[in-house]
């Protein structure tokens, strides 16, 4: 009985080992500098560590490289997804009101979420294929600029899937904006945080995350977000349009 019983403890233990899920890929390394290229690959400053780049540019060399994804809405032009635009009553694509260009995807049921999550979950997969260490999925606050036609629980539906998504391909995940997601069980490993001083919101990400990567685009909340010394908190001050160095308007600079 002895011998059986311990047979069976074996097995289950065994079964358990097996269908246990993966640890989550290796997030972005705590304590150094990063940047914000979206508006055009450049060479990385001094002394930075973390490099984010929108995904049909190169990762950085040697560097833990982010890739950026509109995972919610277009990006200006379409992206060749206009079949699963969020619509109005009347049939109208919805338009993020901040964003002019930019247009919401539709995540308001199973079927829809699953055509999105197979679309952008297809670009992840291109990200871990170019060479990149991590994925920020943007724009997971869309459902609060769908006048009512989406919510928060489908904004969260698809952050699951797409960050199940990102972790089969080997890549960590970054929760970008959506403070008050911080902190709930979405799969995501680190946060993207727009503006999280000028917001009040930098605390609600860093007790979350080991690591957010914080860009401001003013240089008061930038000089408040360097002055509170948030564990884990990396800032880095942008222009809006995140232009490379030597253009016009370009700005980047770093906490002293």
């Amino acid at each position: 009985m002895r011998r059986e019983a311990a047979s069976l403890v074996g097995a289950l233990l065994t079964a358990g080992c097996a269908t246990a899920a993966p640890p989550s890929p290796a997030g972005p390394p705590a304590g150094v500098r990063w940047d914000y290229q979206l508006g055009g690959a450049s060479e990385p400053g001094e002394g930075v560590g973390i490099v984010v780049r929108d995904r049909t540019a190169a990762p950085a060399a040697g560097l833990y490289s982010v890739c950026y994804v509109n995972a919610f809405q277009t990006q200006p032009g379409g992206d060749g997804v206009p079949p699963d635009l969020l619509r109005t009553p009347g049939g109208a694509p919805v338009e993020d009101p901040d964003w002019p260009g930019e247009f919401l995807l539709d995540v308001s049921a199973d079927g829809a979420r699953d055509r999105v999550v197979d679309l952008v979950g297809g670009w992840v997969a291109g990200c871990a294929a170019d060479g990149f260490d991590a994925v920020e999925l943007d724009n997971l606050d869309s459902w609060t600029r769908s006048a009512g036609l989406l919510t928060r629980s489908d904004a969260e539906a698809v952050a699951r899937a797409l960050t199940a998504r990102a972790h089969e391909a080997g890549l960590a995940a970054a929760q970008k904006n959506a403070a008050e997601l911080a902190g709930t069980d979405l799969g995501f490993d680190f946060a993207v945080a727009e503006e999280c001083a000028a917001y009040g919101e930098c605390g609600a990400y860093a007790a979350a995350y080991d690591v957010v990567l914080a860009v401001e685009y003013a240089d008061g909340p930038f000089a408040a977000a360097c002055a509170a010394g948030l564990d884990g908190v990396a800032v880095v001050r942008r222009d809006r349009d995140v232009r490379p160095p030597g253009e016009p308007g370009a700005v980047t600079r770093w906490c002293p």
